[in-house]
């Protein structure tokens, strides 16, 4: 491959880092005060199903910004959405929620820079794009997973 993507904006890592501001905020919550324990695991559980959605998204503008992207990438693409959803099922049949359900997200999310690897070797990502993604993924996961045991 030798095209190469423009460089990451600083805004894109300032923001992106910034996005770890409401699983901290989470976990604060049950740190500070007890009686908050529900909110911040429904606000948790909530804002992890979001992002790894929002990667999905991400994931398939890429495949459509690519005159040929690998044909695994729309079905990988689509994966975390209907994950999440799954996830989401036991809390609506009244099952044991939410730890497992945050367990399945951080784990996901921990695994999810796998895909941006993969993808890097079929099309060109930002400077700095593989690095935001680890620290981004492993910061949410490792924050998720903290809420699944509080």
């Amino acid at each position: 491959m030798t095209e190469t993507a423009p460089p990451l904006p600083a805004s894109a890592k300032w923001l992106g880092y910034a996005g770890l501001l409401p699983q901290v905020i989470a976990v604060a919550m049950i740190l500070y005060d007890p009686t908050l324990e529900w909110i911040a695991l429904a606000g948790g559980y909530g804002y992890a199903a979001f992002i790894f959605s929002f990667l999905g998204g991400v994931w398939w503008g890429l495949a459509l910004n690519t005159a040929n992207p690998p044909g695994w990438l729309y079905p990988v693409a689509v994966a975390p959405s209907l994950i999440a959803l799954a996830s989401y099922l036991p809390w609506i049949w009244g099952l044991e929620w939410p730890e497992p359900s945050l367990n399945i997200l951080a784990v996901c999310l921990l695994l999810s820079p796998m895909v941006d690897s993969a993808l890097g070797r079929h099309i060109p990502l930002p400077a700095g794009w593989m690095r935001l993604r680890v620290h981004l993924s492993t910061g949410l996961g490792l924050l998720t997973m903290v809420l699944a045991i509080a």
